[in-house]
């Protein structure tokens, strides 16, 4: 005589069981949600003086302790194409097991570009819905450009470094989660660290001492009430060419840096893959792929996934179609910045991955 093992499921895990499936696919997306149609004014320093500083577009703007540096824009329409086919590629590869997102990053001239500098630098907003428009259907568009520009007035951008700031990451993450269907947390939910003062990158870059002598600070923003685990592959490196890589190791994923460094505040730096498993139970695997811009990103989503890896487009020295099995990934987000997605480079080591 057989016996039947009766199999009983708790009102609760139902309910989370359902939960994940229904939170399987992001949001429908309207025409309308597929291309940036906000119409953005510059009311924070339109009338300030600004001048070409250094080699390669570079523009400072304002005096005294308001400076603010940053690269002109020089992209067209069609400067985002190749970048769209490698997400449709993604796509179709990866077909409806995974959600594809394509969530291209602006710069502070999309923003803080005053009138006299107008002629200097290019509307990147061309360039974004030019990329858009060359999506695949089935590719969700995140834009960010939209809650960022309405933010503008607050330090969402560095002025004396070219990322931008954690805040602006903080807006970033919140429409992304909306997009892919995920729970988010408001600002209030993380504690504050700051390092200051902080001069960043522009200094080095135009060698002007009006950005030297502005400094500011670095907010960085670390999530409460959520466990997580940070995992590296250290990577070994000759320039942009990965040589070797160490064993995984856990570490912390907020470093205490200084000065000029303070970005490398989110994981260190670049050159590696990270992963980090968190307490959401949601079945949500999600991976970024990005550029330094990106890396502002992941602390803000511990709410929303389960587990998050990260992998930054210059470097990756594996498979991705089996990378992305052996992990279970649900989520794709391809998450570089505007002035980043444009080289061949981009496009061309993304496409590398999926077949080395």
């Amino acid at each position: 005589m057989k016996r039947h093992t009766l199999i009983t499921i708790s009102a609760v895990t139902l309910i989370s069981l359902l939960s994940s499936i229904a939170l399987a696919k992001g949001v429908d997306q309207k025409k309308e949600d597929r291309r940036i149609s906000y119409q953005y004014t510059n009311t924070v320093n339109a009338d300030w003086p600004a001048h070409k500083a250094g080699k390669g577009g570079l523009i400072v703007v304002g005096k005294g302790k308001n400076v603010r540096a940053f690269s002109a824009f020089g992209g067209s329409k069609t400067s985002g194409y190749a970048y769209a086919e490698v997400a449709n590629e993604y796509k179709r590869i990866f077909g409806d097991k995974v959600n594809v997102y394509m969530m291209p990053i602006p710069t502070a001239a999309a923003f803080y570009t005053p009138d006299v500098a107008k002629t200097w630098s290019k509307d990147e907003t061309v360039t974004f819905n030019g990329l858009f428009e060359h999506l695949s259907d089935s590719v969700y568009v995140v834009d960010v450009y939209t809650p960022l520009a309405q933010h503008a007035s607050e330090p969402i951008y560095s002025r004396t470094d070219h990322h931008w700031a954690p805040l602006g990451g903080y807006y970033a993450a919140q429409k992304l989660a909306q997009v892919a269907g995920v729970p988010f947390k408001d600002i209030s939910s993380y504690d504050t660290d700051t390092v200051s003062p902080y001069v960043g990158t522009m200094y080095q870059y135009t060698k002007d001492a009006s950005v030297k002598n502005a400094p500011e600070d670095f907010i960085y923003y670390k999530p409460r009430d959520v466990e997580y685990t940070t995992t590296y592959i250290n990577y070994k490196t000759s320039g942009l060419k990965v040589t070797g890589e160490a064993a995984p190791k856990q570490d912390k994923f907020f470093y205490n840096f200084k000065g000029t460094g303070a970005y490398c505040t989110f994981m260190g730096g670049d050159a590696k893959i990270v992963k980090v498993q968190t307490s959401t139970r949601n079945g949500r695997h999600l991976m970024i792929l990005k550029d330094s811009f990106g890396n502002a990103l992941p602390g803000y989503l511990f709410y929303s996934f389960e587990e998050i890896h990260v992998i930054d487009c210059r470097y990756f020295n594996k498979n991705m179609k089996k990378y992305v099995k052996d992990n279970n990934i649900t989520d794709i987000v391809f998450a570089n910045n505007i002035t980043h997605l444009i080289p061949e480079r981009t496009s061309n080591n993304l496409r590398k991955y999926l077949n080395q």
